[in-house]
């Protein structure tokens, strides 16, 4: 395992998961009950940008590894499945939701890394569908997970509602549009 920055930070965000579930474990008197949407939201805020930053790091000081693009992924997967269960947990995020997001996530990496062994890894890199997916899932999670009104005026709970209802639906299409890649015949 190459020790670098990038793979530090992706360590960072593996190892902020239990801290960031253990804030609604905490007991009522360590921190205020109102506190701790906004504390487990900023440790969640702090882990998903550190995916963001892991790979621009890696890029731009030449530090890509076969262990940092491994270990990336199961890192978002790790903290988007654990928010998401906290979530049907706290009544937030209905368990259907949740299944189809965590249930499309473990699809797709079983595809990428059966493509990758019959060398057509390519053919399931990335999208653009994918990235627009994450984007509107993370910024989801971050609404629920905050619960509170934002400035007294945005209400997170139904715009997170809605958000993760069209991450949903985008997760859907583009398992949809992967598979497709995946079994095309060229």
């Amino acid at each position: 395992m190459p020790i670098n920055i990038p793979n530090l930070l992706t360590w960072l965000r593996i190892w902020l998961i239990p801290v960031f579930v253990a804030v609604f474990y905490l007991p009522a008197d360590w921190v205020h009950p109102q506190w701790v949407n906004f504390v487990a939201t900023a440790i969640f805020a702090v882990a998903a940008a550190t995916d963001w930053l892991d790979g621009y790091l890696a890029r731009a000081l030449n530090q890509t590894s076969a262990f940092g693009a491994f270990l990336d992924p199961v890192a978002d997967k790790l903290m988007v499945a654990a928010a998401l269960i906290l979530l049907v947990q706290l009544g937030r995020v209905d368990s259907v939701i949740a299944l189809i997001i965590v249930g499309r996530e473990i699809t797709i990496s079983a595809l990428r890394e059966w493509m990758a062994g019959v060398g057509r890894s390519k053919s399931v890199a990335v999208s653009f569908v994918g990235k627009l997916k994450t984007t509107a899932q993370m910024v989801a999670i971050l609404l629920l997970l905050y619960h509170d009104p934002l400035l007294q005026v945005v209400d997170a709970q139904k715009w997170g509602t809605w958000l993760i209802y069209i991450a949903a639906v985008m997760t859907l299409w583009s398992m949809g549009y992967y598979l497709k890649k995946a079994f095309a015949r060229n």
